[in-house]
């Protein structure tokens, strides 16, 4: 099989294409992509308390990982950490007015760039793309778990 015809490589040239496309990984307010994807889940959640391994959990990344994303995202001035009024060993994570800003200006940019990559495409050909993303990451899903499975024995 030719290496270009394999979906991983398929899925990882749209998404460099999509990320060029939208401008990502360019400095913007210290700002990276990760960063991006961390903002919008703590944007979406901002009416309650979020904690660093609710973050770790949501995006399947390992605790000193995150660490670090977190470290830097709260150096660039993007978020604050702040003591939990009922557990002081938790600390809470909420955004800052620069990161609301950065996120409300991506989100225009996203949707404006979903209604341009959607042209031409059906409602029934989107159905069956979403489909079928779903059932290959349900495949990648099973696939590390018969890995983490083989690595315990």
């Amino acid at each position: 099989m030719k290496r270009e015809n394999t979906i991983g490589f398929k899925v990882r040239t749209l998404s460099v294409a999509m990320r060029r496309a939208l401008g990502i990984g360019r400095s913007d307010g210290g700002c990276t992509g990760t960063h991006g994807w961390v903002i919008g889940y703590l944007y979406d959640n901002r009416e309650k308390a979020v904690y660093q391994r609710d973050i770790e959990k949501q995006f399947s990344v390992r605790r000193p990982t995150m660490t670090a994303i977190l470290q830097l995202m709260e150096k660039n001035g993007l978020l604050e950490r702040m003591r939990d009024e009922s557990d002081a060993r938790l600390k809470r994570i909420r955004l800052t007015p620069l990161a609301l800003e950065i996120h409300e200006r991506h989100e225009r940019d996203i949707e404006a760039f979903e209604t341009r990559i959607r042209e031409g495409i059906s409602e029934e050909e989107l159905d069956a793309f979403f489909a079928t993303l779903d059932k290959l990451s349900a495949n990648v899903a099973t696939a590390e778990n018969e890995r983490l499975e083989k690595e315990k024995q």
